[in-house]
């Protein structure tokens, strides 16, 4: 008997990589993960190649996992896979200590990180426009949009404000 395998609860047309314990901050980490996000593959590639931050290596290596996954794995058109998500998360820090004067010595935090890219394959003649614009449809029949709010008083005034400051200034001027 053989334990049942469970189900991924990702879509058919999603592959994730993941990478763990890259050397530098979360914040560092996640300025070029910001790069990458929602950006077709091959161009998310090309940005990382140039990108001039040490850890963009590690994320083109964690990029370009995840596209053999999509391919090998799931079957996936190459072409058509573009950045999903771009996760990245804090794990451990090391702690060592630095030398001072006077005897004394101070604390260094080491930080590392972790990153997990999820990519998935467009529909044919898919862009990224015509995917907001389908979410935007989507929530707009659904009747989820809020009502878009006034600025007050203070929206009120600006315009005659202005108005008045139109005035004056050619009423100053002749």
């Amino acid at each position: 008997m053989s334990k049942v395998g469970k189900k991924s609860h990702r879509k058919d047309n999603e592959a994730i990589a993941k990478a763990r314990y890259i050397k530098g901050s979360e914040r560092k980490l996640n300025l070029i993960a910001q790069l990458i996000r929602g950006k077709s593959a091959q161009r998310a590639l090309v940005d990382l190649e140039f990108a001039r931050r040490r850890m963009a290596v590690d994320v083109k290596k964690v990029l370009e996992a995840a596209i053999a996954n999509a391919e090998n794995n799931h079957n996936l058109d190459v072409d058509r896979l573009f950045v999903k998500e771009a996760t990245v998360g804090r794990t451990m820090t090391m702690g060592r200590f630095h030398a001072r004067g006077r005897g004394r010595s101070a604390a260094v935090q080491k930080p590392f990180s972790n990153i997990t890219i999820i990519v998935e394959e467009r529909e044919e003649g898919e862009t990224k426009k015509k995917v907001k614009a389908a979410k935007k449809a989507e929530k707009a029949e659904a009747g989820d949009k809020p009502a878009k709010k006034s600025g007050g008083a203070k929206a009120a005034k600006k315009p005659a404000a202005k108005a008045k400051a139109a005035a004056g200034e050619t009423a100053t001027a002749e």
